[in-house]
């Protein structure tokens, strides 16, 4: 299971609270919400993982896991969710057994995945009619932030719903920050995704180059790590395409269904896109060769 690393936490009042998806993100974004003193329900489409985690955070804390997104909502003052796209968010929240459906009226659902922007305003749309509130806050940092609790949160939605979320996921984010009404934080999120193709393509193309021409490559690495080349990039996983190591982080089919998004939004807005679009098809190469889970810093094996 992934692991936990301590940190400290804001002083909040308990709530109780649900945490829908427990993949490499849910699972310890949850646990760090049940150790800053939440009570946690929690839900996963594979019971045995909501068994394992809460016989991790569960034992004399009273949180325990239910067997459908509805009963784990019941009572629950924030739902938070983390899945893995629009059909598999539609399918907790919505129907008899879905989340809505078990949530208290004036609760508030808090989305963490990467899905369209379009998603989000329907089931922000579907939420209001229910006396309902709902807050697209999908997040960047990766697994490593999410194990840390320093994940960078972005949302849209109505203010008073996202003040309440706020200090609660303060649990697990170093920053969470209103972008706007429904649908922002998707499209805050997809900006972020084309900022890291075109970085990670071109830090691919200065490694490969590095290397064929003969330099010491963690050496230059440190030196134009200190100038105008800095990146969070550059700096995390620079030496690890040096090592050909990509067996951790962010993976490339997540990449590739993040790129799908944005490409689909810039069709609708009229975005020109030509660089995400180029990178979104070497991520295809890359799972051609077989890195569909592969660190999305692997698109440096496509130049070797």
């Amino acid at each position: 299971m992934p692991s936990i690393n301590p940190r400290s936490y804001e002083t909040t009042p308990a709530r109780r609270v649900a945490f829908l998806g427990l993949g490499v993100m849910g699972y310890p974004m949850a646990a760090h919400l049940a150790q800053a003193g939440h009570t946690v329900t929690v839900f996963n489409r594979t019971e045995p993982k909501a068994i394992a985690w809460c016989d991790e955070f569960a034992p004399g804390n009273g949180h325990k896991h239910a067997l459908t997104p509805c009963q784990a909502a019941q009572g629950a003052d924030l739902v938070f969710c983390c899945v893995g796209n629009d059909d598999d968010l539609r399918s907790v929240t919505l129907g008899a057994d879905g989340a809505f459906a078990g949530m208290t009226p004036g609760s508030v659902f808090v989305d963490h995945t990467t899905a369209s922007a379009d998603v989000a305003r329907e089931l922000y749309a579907v939420a209001r009619a229910a006396d309902l509130h709902f807050v697209d806050a999908p997040v960047s940092g990766g697994q490593a932030g999410a194990q840390n609790g320093q994940l960078t949160v972005m949302c849209g939605g109505d203010q008073a719903p996202f003040d309440a979320a706020r200090p609660v996921a303060l649990a697990f984010s170093r920053a969470f920050t209103r972008m706007g009404s429904s649908g922002a934080g998707q499209l805050t999120k997809m900006v972020n995704q084309i900022c890291i193709a075109g970085l990670v393509q071109g830090l691919s193309e200065a490694v490969a180059f590095g290397q064929k021409a003969g330099l010491d490559m963690n050496q230059v690495l440190d030196v134009i790590g200190k100038g105008a080349a800095q990146s969070w990039q550059l700096d995390n996983r620079g030496k690890t395409m040096v090592a050909d190591r990509f067996d951790f982080g962010f993976a490339v089919d997540w990449m590739r269904k993040d790129l799908g998004l944005v490409l689909e939004e810039a069709r609708r807005n009229g975005a020109r896109l030509p660089v995400t679009a180029l990178v979104d098809q070497f991520y295809a190469d890359v799972q051609q060769m077989g890195g569909n889970r592969w660190d999305t810093s692997s698109l440096i094996r496509r130049l070797r």
